[in-house]
């Protein structure tokens, strides 16, 4: 761990991405399934703010821009014997500047215990997503439209599938694709058609499941073929995000085996950015990637 500044103690600071590794405590007491390397690209590309004290972070927010227009807010963590102090409100309240100063709206998914606090400071609702838990995925194949072939991404899929989905999402997030296309060499998945990309699922490890998404695709359809294929590709527990509009997804998930304890909505603060993402998006990167 590195050095500690006295001077740190008791107040808030900006987080650098070495202090990924000393960060993972946090989310590990919260029970969330982030590892050293999601704190360290989110850190890396974004901005995080954090209080220490008795040589341990003992709170955490980040903003991660998505878009010219869109940065996402996650990661806030306070641990347990450091509530009731107001530090998760002051934390939060740091990203939020931050975001207005970059002149983009403020996203995140918010559990049903956060939504009741960010409605009060200007976020409304956008859609509801399930958390899919998958203990043994063993899936039948399923298989994608007329004219759309399924097959493993291949190191020169990564350039196209930025292009794709940039047009699709309205996102700008080229430095996270490009991770986690990295950490899903084993079972990320690219549909072809007629004209080029017609969807792609990438993933990446966790602290205790495989977490499959985002899923970006023309169609329902080749989004579950997508699905299929990777999950097929996984003999671990997996989750996916899921919004509840892509029902034939979550009714699949059902058939096979997946259950939903968890569920986030999601909302924005301020106008919304450019459309697209609701409806081309059928799972996604996760709550702390957007």
């Amino acid at each position: 761990m590195a050095s500690i500044d006295p001077a740190e103690a008791g107040r808030i600071v900006e987080l650098a991405a070495s202090d990924a590794p000393a960060l993972c405590p946090l989310s590990d007491e919260a029970g969330w399934n982030q590892v050293a390397g999601d704190w360290r690209l989110m850190l890396g590309l974004g901005q995080g703010f954090g209080q220490r004290e008795n040589g341990r972070w003992i709170g955490s927010a980040l903003t991660l821009p998505l878009a010219p227009s869109l940065c996402w807010v996650s990661m806030v963590l306070v641990t347990s014997t450091a509530r009731g102090r107001g530090l998760g409100t002051e934390l939060l309240a740091r990203c939020l500047a931050a975001a207005d100063a970059s002149g983009r709206v403020a996203g995140l998914d918010a559990t049903e215990f956060g939504r009741p606090i960010y409605l009060p400071l200007g976020f409304r609702d956008v859609f509801a997503l399930s958390r899919w838990y998958w203990p043994a995925p063993a899936p039948a194949p399923v298989d994608p439209p007329v004219g759309i072939a399924v097959r493993a991404l291949t190191a020169a899929d990564l350039a196209p599938i930025c292009a794709y989905d940039a047009a699709l999402s309205g996102l700008a997030r080229p430095a996270i694709l490009a991770d986690l296309w990295r950490r899903s060499t084993d079972f990320g998945q690219l549909a072809i058609g007629r004209g080029g990309v017609k969807g792609f699922v990438l993933g990446r490890d966790g602290r205790s499941s495989w977490h499959i998404g985002p899923i970006v695709a023309d169609d329902e359809a080749t989004a579950l073929a997508l699905l299929s294929a990777a999950a097929a590709a996984l003999t671990a527990p997996v989750i996916v995000d899921i919004p509840d509009h892509h029902r034939q997804l979550g009714a699949w998930l059902g058939a096979n085996g997946a259950v939903a304890p968890r569920r986030f909505m999601r909302m924005l603060r301020g106008d919304p950015p450019a459309p697209g993402e609701e409806a081309r998006i059928f799972a996604l990167a996760g709550p702390e990637l957007g």
